[in-house]
């Protein structure tokens, strides 16, 4: 990282100055400022938190004595409501602790008067443990969403469909609101995988889970049950409403000509059971009752939806 890299990273940073006094808020402000740090000062705890609640900071610089609420009580407050951390400084090191600032939620304690250099590396420090938080909640996100997605489709997998379907289910019981299932299988796939290799069937299957991702709704969510079965969970939806659903991934993935060879184009189908939930059904039968819905569709024909 050159020094230009550096000087906009560090002025990306914003931190908060909280203290009574005018002329240490400015001090601070200059030496923050000085350093590339974005800065702004509040004169209490109370002027502190209707800044936060406008405004985006990183770290936020509180003295402990102050009128009204104090820099401890200001620091439980940001902890419990912002996304800040706190350095807590004071000038009465015989009257407070570093563990007692730390119990309140503060990341770093300093005495008064801290010298400029000494601020500056407690307050990187206090940056770089945020930065490494920050990378290790984004990681451990991207662990939890390989867990529950399906690599091909970029659906969620059949082990987090069954959660998913067992929350909607004890929520359409609390709240006796309606809700649907889909479930829904490629017409002919394993002829096609034997005609044409896994490699091309893998290309149906991917392109089947961008229609379905194309066609959910904010509350809907898909899934790929297994194979080249697919289902999708439609909270607050009677079955009429998930059959027009369930017609619209169907005729937009029809509409897709497939070219497994050269000079060669296929139309795949594919064929939708729609079951509605019927309250006291357990989640073993309200599936069942989707996937026989699909075998009917396919029993027919294929290419077309059935409601259960």
């Amino acid at each position: 990282m050159d020094d230009r890299d550096k000087e906009k990273e560090t002025f990306s940073h914003r931190i908060l100055i909280v203290d009574d006094e005018e002329v240490i808020r400015a001090t601070l402000c200059q030496i923050m400022n000085h350093a590339g740090y974005q800065c702004s000062n509040a004169a209490s705890a109370k002027e502190a938190l209707q800044f936060l609640d406008h405004e985006k900071v990183d770290v936020v610089i509180t003295d402990i004595r102050m009128p009204g609420m104090n820099g401890f009580a200001l620091t439980e407050t940001i902890k419990q409501k912002h996304h800040a951390d706190v350095i807590i400084i004071t000038g009465y090191g015989g009257q407070f602790s570093y563990e007692e600032a730390m119990e309140k939620g503060a990341s770093d304690f300093a005495l008064k008067p801290v010298r400029p250099k000494e601020l500056i590396a407690r307050l990187r420090r206090v940056l770089r443990e945020r930065a490494l938080l920050a990378e290790r909640r984004r990681m451990e996100e991207q662990l939890r969403e390989l867990t529950v997605t399906d690599d091909l489709t970029r659906l969620h997998n059949s082990r987090h469909f069954f959660k998913m379907l067992q929350d909607e289910i004890d929520r359409a019981r609390r709240y006796h609101s309606p809700l649907s299932l889909l479930l829904m299988d490629v017409d002919g796939f394993k002829r096609f995988n034997d005609a044409y290799g896994h490699l091309e069937g893998d290309k149906v299957l991917s392109k089947l889970g961008e229609v379905i991702r194309d066609c959910l709704r904010t509350n809907d969510s898909g899934y790929r049950y297994g194979g080249d079965e697919f289902t999708v969970i439609l909270p607050v939806t009677r079955g009429q409403e998930a059959k027009k659903v369930a017609e619209r991934i169907r005729e937009q993935f029809e509409a897709v000509a497939f070219t497994p060879a050269e000079g060669i184009h296929v139309d795949a189908t594919i064929s939708v059971g729609i079951a509605e939930y019927q309250p006291d059904e357990g989640l073993t039968e309200f599936a069942k009752r989707a996937d026989e819905a699909m075998y009917n569709a396919k029993r027919q024909g294929g290419g077309q939806t059935v409601l259960a």
